[in-house]
């Protein structure tokens, strides 16, 4: 059976205010703890009408604090954000607080728009381009105190000492994001839920190219796709037209508040072309998800994911 996990935006509809959809996630976290789900990862984004979690390591201690058994981690930190002592040293002291399940996901977009990203990096010493790689190396440095005398972080250390970084995962949805999550030796989670790049070349590029690291000797995977759940069929198909609706003012370049389930048609709707090249899923479940992720390739001879 393939493990699943949680991807949660924190969404924000026009019948639920972003306060509330906070706390809606941790409700949501609760019962994927009691399911039996493997992960519950929490977003970044900013300056979104639609989307409430702008803050994923404040949910991550909240969520690892209301569950027991789940990973907890970030689906992911936009690194171009933040600098890279500061996201050492969050996820350390998570890790101190919930050892063993705090997982660091690290995303190479700034999960906005040009002008809020521009506001949150502009004392930063934005730079152009991708400086995701040269983030990411002074983070592992800050890690292993690997900086050289000389250096002005020689004598850096990222706090509480004595706990090492999470696991970290590379997100992306494109070829170069899976190529460079298996140059560097880190696990691999695909964004097949908004991306246009095939999803099954990126994941088996990722395993044929991995390079194991100090951090991961062999590749692990996830794929995130979009999920309906509901407790029949028709009714998902009911939910499903409000998604459709979302897709379509996405598509025009209006991120509003989500339209609320509560609007859908009462009588279900055929599927649009819109939502099935978003390869949406609907299905029929006990207790309702947003979204789902799944799997971890441990062995190179198999073709699909598995735990």
């Amino acid at each position: 059976m393939t493990p699943l996990s949680v991807l949660d935006l924190s969404p924000v509809t026009t019948a639920t205010p972003g306060s509330a959809a906070l706390r809606n996630s941790l409700d949501l976290a609760r019962l994927a703890d009691r399911l039996g789900y493997t992960r519950y990862w929490l977003a970044e984004h900013h300056n979104l009408a639609s989307i409430a979690s702008s803050a994923p390591e404040i949910m991550i201690g909240q969520v690892a604090a209301a569950t027991t058994h789940m990973r907890v981690g970030s689906g992911g930190v936009m690194l171009a954000n933040h600098a890279p002592l500061m996201v050492a040293e969050r996820f350390k002291v998570l890790e101190a607080l919930f050892p063993g399940r705090i997982d660091l996901g690290l995303g190479r977009a700034p999960g906005t728009d040009p002008v809020t990203s521009y506001a949150l990096r502009r004392r930063q010493d934005p730079r152009e381009g991708d400086e995701f790689l040269e983030r990411f190396q002074e983070l592992i440095l800050l890690e292993r105190g690997g900086f050289p005398d000389g250096h002005p972080f020689h004598t850096l250390r990222a706090v509480p000492a004595d706990v090492a970084l999470p696991p970290i995962w590379l997100l992306g949805s494109s070829g170069y994001s899976a190529e460079l999550a298996a140059a560097i030796g880190t696990g691999f989670a695909f964004a097949h839920h908004f991306a246009e790049y095939d999803a099954l070349s990126a994941m088996l590029s990722y395993r044929e190219h991995f390079k194991p690291s100090a951090a991961l000797a062999e590749p692990c995977a996830i794929l995130a796709a979009a999920v309906i759940a509901a407790d029949s069929d028709a009714e998902a198909e009911r939910i499903a037209a409000s998604a459709d609706l979302n897709f379509v003012n996405r598509s025009k370049g209006e991120y509003l508040p989500l339209a609320s389930p509560a609007a859908a048609p009462p009588t279900p709707t055929p599927r649009s072309t819109a939502s099935a090249s978003r390869a949406t899923a609907l299905v029929s479940l006990s207790a309702a998800s947003t979204a789902s992720s799944a799997g971890c390739w441990r062995s190179s001879n198999r073709r699909g994911p598995t735990n």
